[in-house]
């Protein structure tokens, strides 16, 4: 009887967390689909010789990514998260919609801006409620499907941009998002809630109801205990005003930190300009998408790797080597790029080795692990506001290093641009050693009372 149950708990647990995760898959096709549809909407709608407006549409999608991540947190606790993972369906599917249609630039940026609010929320949404619902045991493997489904995003947007590319196709290659839109929504209807929402509405038997389904029979008492431990200790605080306690500082700070220097490693530019980029180095445009296309297969492959080792070999420890690989492929293609020049076909080939190298790094550790970490940081009564503000400050600076790059690439040229990138790697690898706590085998409850303990009783504790 047991074992039944035990391997219908497990099946429900991984169906909540891969319907959730169609979220991330928006996430990811509508961030990377940009890339190709840019190419050809140039002439149609009047931005070929207009950089400030190809960077309004690229850029549109960012500050209402802002605006997502900003208000998610918020709306989750209040409305829960299953409900806010409705929500960004409607949203992603409306903005879609509007962007195929788009009769003007004008609008077509309204799109983008409508779709980033999607994003945004995805973004905060779909690692929260995956957290929140999985057993410690296997927590970080399904969380890091939100990352895997984000890069399968990506790699879906580069392979429909080439297959539409003959017909230079770019408002079906933006309207396509609206089917796992309407997968997400449709999918979402028939999932739980997340137990420790529930609590924090203290509807305890509706939380029980849930463990049931995702928890192996000898997990559900513990897990409830926890939940409920933690709660009782939240009822004292409240939201935002929270935010400012001096002993969740440490956390907001590592969070903000990890999603800042996600971007600051330069991941973005790649998803955006690599296509443009390969063009001016001499690839056509076929060619670059194509390109484009084995590049997001790369980060797929190793972003599989996180999935099935981040619960064995750590978090910090993947991040650590993450922020070595990605250092050393783009100093190495900054060095080779400044020493046998910016054009020609041997610099492209380099810039494709490298670039794959540096997608590997980054898809297998800092790509997935830092969703992974940012909702296990956070204590529950201010989980959705404190990862929204991480999730805030992640969309603000790849606003910032998308909207800089093309200047500083024009400015100063590629190698140094990839220099400052590795840079910002080498950055990462101190900030993680210093800073980083382990999170891995931990309860979401067991990380809160850390937090809470002052450093004189950890060290007593330790004694």
């Amino acid at each position: 009887m047991t074992e039944p149950i035990r391997r219908r708990s497990g099946r429900s647990v991984y169906l909540a967390a891969t319907i959730c995760a169609i979220g991330a898959l928006l996430f990811g096709y509508d961030t990377g689909v940009i890339s190709g549809a840019l190419l050809y909407l140039k002439g149609p709608l009047g931005i070929a010789d207009n950089a400030f407006l190809q960077g309004l549409v690229t850029s549109g999608l960012l500050v209402g990514a802002m605006v997502g991540a900003l208000t998610s947190g918020s709306l989750a606790a209040r409305l829960g998260r299953r409900k806010m993972a409705l929500v960004a369906a409607c949203v992603f599917a409306v903005g879609s919609l509007a962007a195929a249609l788009s009769p003007d630039v004008a609008t077509l940026v309204v799109s983008r801006f409508v779709i980033g609010i999607g994003v945004g929320l995805a973004s905060v949404i779909v690692p929260m409620y995956i957290a929140e619902i999985s057993p410690t045991r296997i927590r970080g493997t399904l969380t890091s499907l939100n990352q895997l489904l984000i890069t399968a995003g990506i790699l879906l947007a580069y392979i429909v941009d080439y297959a539409l590319a003959p017909w230079e196709a770019w408002r079906w290659m933006l309207g396509l998002g609206v089917v796992p839109a309407v997968a997400l929504f449709v999918g979402m209807l028939f999932m739980p809630e997340t137990p420790r929402w529930l609590a924090s509405r203290n509807r305890m038997d509706e939380a029980r109801q849930v463990l049931e389904r995702t928890r192996r029979p000898d997990e559900i008492d513990e897990a409830l205990d926890e939940i409920n431990t933690a709660e009782q200790q939240a009822r004292q605080e409240a939201g935002w005003r929270d935010l400012t306690a001096k002993w969740i500082r440490p956390a907001l700070s590592i969070g903000i930190g990890l999603a800042v220097l996600q971007q600051f490693v330069g991941i973005n530019t790649i998803i955006y300009y690599a296509p443009t980029t390969l063009t001016q180095l001499g690839m056509g445009e076929s060619a670059s998408i194509a390109a484009q296309v084995g590049i997001g297969t790369v980060m797929l492959l190793f972003t599989l790797v996180a999935v099935r080792y981040t619960d064995r070999i750590g978090r910090k420890r993947l991040l650590l080597a993450g922020s070595l690989g990605m250092s050393l492929s783009l100093g190495v293609l900054g060095a080779l790029t400044l020493i046998v020049g910016a054009s020609g076909t041997t610099v492209a080939v380099i810039t494709i080795i490298c670039l794959a190298t540096y997608i590997a790094s980054f898809g297998a550790t800092w790509g997935p692990i830092v969703w992974v970490m940012l909702p296990e940081l956070y204590p529950l009564r201010i989980r959705g506001p404190a990862e929204g503000l991480a999730t805030w400050s992640n969309w603000a600076a790849n606003f910032v290093v998308s909207l800089a790059f093309p200047v500083v690439l024009a400015t100063i040229g590629q190698g140094l641009s990839m220099l400052i990138f590795a840079a910002f790697g080498v950055v990462s690898f101190f900030f993680v050693r210093a800073l980083v706590p382990e999170t891995t085998g931990r309860s979401l409850e067991q990380l809160e009372n850390d937090l809470r303990e002052t450093p004189q009783e950890k060290v007593s504790g330790q004694a």
